[in-house]
């Protein structure tokens, strides 16, 4: 699969591609879009055994000189003091405005280095090659860059888009069932949104055996909001659904409960919620619940409403009094709802009825 996705109003673009054994030709892929030059190669722990020598490999035989970072896996490396440690590296290894920074790896990695492409010398280019499920469907497409601060997630970042994203449908086969569920929450939440055809993938049970069609149909759908909607001023809200109680829920965890895991959580919150204020019938909520669950995912809040209420005053989504909400209205279709700041504790309180 390759897509163009819309970047900005100028009518900029740039290529998402999905296909198997990306990584050996990576290097030659670029040189169809850029001239050789200095890349940083951003990696963690994890995948940096599995991959990083392949990926720097094929840059170097395109003429690219790679500069590697690795940082140890995990929402902690989602730091400020993280994202300093990457500027000084990026600094060490002389790259100016016309140089790379590659990310290699999970929404972790990928959101830390476009972060920090985008902050230094005001701004390089950046290249997205996501390794995890999550990253496929969801991070690394758009444009989203961000770092976590000590009261909440991703409150430091900006829009800054890759000039391309690259996905190797073969480092799907390293990932374990946690890691799958991961990311197999944020399709479940494309299909809710707008693919009621992805929904039964997972509706069905099947989905670890249609990787391909799971990651290319949520891209597909990511990549039309983000064209219509490239700074999150209108509809791309949407695909927030159910992550203004999975962040709260991350944040209490100390992100024990994962991104994947605690948006699943959410999801089921927003459509119970929904269900109590009648935008959703009883039997669409049952079968988002029971797909949800059936993937191996948690529909139930382990924190009440009050805690995550508190956190949620410090959301991206908060605009002065006011917070815009996701509601789902049916399979394929879901509603932008903006309530007051001191309503928000209630709805959170009507998504945690009936987990018993």
């Amino acid at each position: 699969m390759q897509t163009q996705i819309l970047t900005t109003g100028t009518g900029e673009s740039y290529p998402i591609t999905v296909r198997h054994d990306l990584l050996n030709s990576i290097g030659e892929t670029l040189t169809e879009r850029i001239a050789p030059c200095r890349v940083m190669l951003v990696s963690d722990e994890n995948v940096a055994p599995l991959y990083a020598d392949r990926t720097a490999k094929s840059l170097e035989a395109a003429g690219f000189f790679v500069s590697r970072f690795v940082t140890p896996a995990g929402e902690e490396s989602k730091s400020v003091r993280v994202f300093g440690k990457l500027l000084e590296a990026m600094c060490e290894a002389h790259l100016t405005r016309s140089d790379l920074a590659v990310a290699l790896g999970g929404g972790v990695i990928g959101d830390l280095t476009g972060f920090a492409a985008g902050c230094y010398l005001r701004g390089i280019r950046f290249v997205q090659l996501p390794t995890t499920l999550l990253a496929a469907v969801d991070a690394s497409v758009g444009g989203k860059t961000a770092v976590n601060l000590e009261h909440g997630k991703n409150l430091a970042g900006l829009f800054h888009q890759p000039i391309g994203v690259y996905c190797d449908i073969d480092t799907m086969r390293t990932l374990g069932d946690m890691q799958l569920r991961n990311g197999a929450a944020e399709a479940i939440k494309t299909g809710i949104l707008g693919d009621p055809g992805l929904f039964d993938i997972f509706e069905n049970g099947n989905y670890e055996a249609n990787l391909e069609a799971v990651i290319t149909r949520s891209i597909a759908y990511k990549a039309k909001i983000v064209a219509e909607d490239p700074t999150e001023k209108s509809v791309r809200k949407l695909l927030n659904f159910g992550h203004t109680p999975a962040h709260a829920i991350e944040l209490l965890s100390d992100f024990a409960i994962p991104h994947g895991y605690a948006v699943a959580i959410g999801m089921s919150m927003m459509t119970r919620a929904a269900k109590s204020r009648q935008i959703v019938d009883s039997e669409t909520c049952s079968r988002i619940i029971r797909t949800i669950a059936r993937s191996g995912l948690d529909t139930k809040c382990p924190y009440s409403a009050k805690e995550m209420a508190k956190i949620a005053l410090l959301d991206k989504k908060a605009s002065g009094r006011d917070i815009t909400v996701i509601l789902p209205e049916a399979i394929g279709r879901c509603r932008m709802e903006k309530i007051p700041l001191s309503e928000l504790e209630t709805l959170l309180a009507e998504g945690l009825e009936e987990q018993a």
